[in-house]
């Protein structure tokens, strides 16, 4: 592979995982702004030199030099907030050094502990002992009450097991973007989680935002087989985005991180 093929090779890779950055960067920071800030920051590096990426895979060394400069800069978590937001700060501050990013690479983004080792700069060992901190800090920190919005019966008895196994409360599943708002007046629930298509063709999207409206903000997360084509920096886009077919860990850490981080942006769609 001569040098220009193996630059666009490179190029097309991190085009790819440009999406998968930006949701983990925004994750890290609390800020779509900031957390945005932070990935183009690490491509402009990578463009600049691309031996930072020697070593490592291309979507490892990507996350990589985002960490590095994330931490380089203080690892800044957005500030001057009010409510959950500050609540979920004052959270933050509590947890181990580099175990939430270390979960967030691992459960959300599918990094394997040798990989997150690369990311954050510790080894395997202590990679793995991080991400069940993070489990075990985040589930003691929080509780609260949970509504589904979810269609396929089997997938919507399974979250609500996992969600109950987690020691919160589910006020109800709801099938339809009328259920929704209508179970969510009946129960005010403290997270909505979400998935985009609906029995009768409405919008999950939709459905949430009725329900903010009603309710006032509050922690969402999203559930799509498609990431990709929400988180495209376009308009405001969902705080916590699990993809499908998920994991039982990614269910407990986006919902742990919701709860936690509080974040309640939505895709105003």
């Amino acid at each position: 592979m001569n040098d220009a093929t193996q630059k666009t090779s490179i190029s097309d890779e991190l085009g790819a995982n440009i999406p998968y950055l930006r949701r983990f960067a925004r994750a890290m920071t609390g800020s779509q702004t900031s957390g945005d800030t932070f990935a183009a920051a690490a491509l402009e590096a990578i463009l600049v030199d691309r031996s930072v990426l020697d070593g490592v895979d291309t979507k490892t060394g990507l996350f990589k030099v985002l960490y590095g400069i994330w931490a380089s800069a203080g690892a800044p978590v957005e500030e001057g907030e009010s409510g959950p937001r500050a609540k979920a700060q004052r959270h933050l501050s509590s947890l181990t050094n580099n175990s939430r990013e270390a979960l967030l690479l691992h459960t959300i983004e599918g990094f394997s502990h040798e990989e997150i080792a690369k990311i954050i700069g510790v080894d395997d060992a202590e990679a793995a002992e991080l991400i069940q901190i993070a489990h075990r800090e985040m589930a003691d920190s929080t509780s609260g009450s949970v509504m589904i919005i979810e269609d396929e019966a089997i997938i919507a008895m399974d979250i609500e097991s996992i969600v109950a196994d987690m020691g919160h409360r589910v006020t109800g599943i709801a099938r339809t973007r009328e259920e929704a708002v209508k179970l969510g007046k009946a129960d005010v629930p403290d997270l909505i989680l979400a998935d985009i298509q609906l029995a009768d063709n409405s919008s999950g999207i939709d459905a949430v935002n009725d329900l903010l409206n009603e309710l006032g903000m509050r922690p969402v997360i999203f559930i799509t087989a498609f990431p990709e084509r929400l988180l495209t920096g376009d308009k405001p886009e969902p705080a916590f985005l699990i993809s499908k077919p998920y994991s039982v860990d990614q269910v407990v850490s986006a919902v742990s991180q919701a709860m936690f981080f509080s974040s309640t942006e939505t895709l105003n769609a």
